[in-house]
């Protein structure tokens, strides 16, 4: 009995990344808000009823794909974190630049996959709360080393105006209570300053404008290091 159960469970994990391959296929001709399980169900062979075994709705493959993307690029972003922070130039403005640049290569290898979790809102879809962990990924890898440079040297001071105060003290408690909270709301800053980045270059907004868009965006993402806080060993005490 175990042997049987066996293959079925892998006949069933085949069957649904084939169900997934051929929706990120969709996705990539048609957009997501025209992802349509009938049409996935054609494309495999299968009758609708069948598929729905899988996938019960649309929205379930959808959630299905944005959590895997949202995996994926937190996996790139993850690793580059170890990687460069165990190299011999292991500073935090070093790792955080690699983590940045990472995303950004992950997006232009999954233009359609990062549109999925970071373009338009798909019509009707509300993603639910198995979303956010992944979704979170990350900006927890950003915030990692802001903690591991609090920890260690200490990371600088970025401004705070007094009108954010109180939401810069809220998102610390929410998000990083071992963090003061003007580095905190530095990070979101620039958590959304690095998205918009590769946005702007991902959907065009670079076109006829920045020819050297790698260059750019290193030079981008040197500077939103500097403005969470982060210094290179030895700047602190020198300043």
């Amino acid at each position: 009995m175990s042997a049987i159960r066996g293959a079925r469970e892998r006949a069933r994990t085949e069957i649904t990344a084939a169900i997934k391959d051929e929706a990120r296929a969709q996705l990539a001709a048609e957009g997501a808000a025209r992802l349509s399980l009938r049409a996935v169900a054609r494309e495999l062979g299968m009758v609708s009823s069948a598929l729905y075994r899988y996938f019960p709705s649309r929205d379930e493959l959808l959630t299905a794909l944005i959590i895997d993307a949202y995996d994926a690029i937190g996996e790139a972003a993850e690793k580059a974190g170890r990687d460069a922070t165990a190299s011999p130039d292991g500073s935090p403005p070093t790792a955080w630049t690699a983590v940045a640049c990472a995303v950004r290569e992950w997006a232009l290898a999954h233009p359609h996959e990062y549109a999925l979790i970071h373009g338009s809102p798909v019509p009707g879809y509300v993603a639910p709360q198995d979303t956010v962990g992944p979704a979170s990924r990350v900006g927890m890898v950003l915030i990692g080393l802001i903690r591991e440079a609090h920890r260690g040297e200490g990371v600088t001071a970025p401004p705070l105006s007094v009108a954010l105060r109180p939401e810069a003290a809220r998102m610390a408690a929410e998000l990083a209570p071992d963090l003061p909270p003007a580095n905190v709301a530095a990070l979101v800053i620039a958590w959304a300053q690095l998205f918009g980045l590769v946005s702007f270059e991902l959907f065009g907004q670079f076109t006829g404008v920045v020819e050297d868009r790698e260059a750019l965006f290193r030079q981008a993402a040197d500077g939103l290091a500097r403005s969470v806080g982060l210094t290179v060993p030895g700047e602190l005490s020198e300043g």
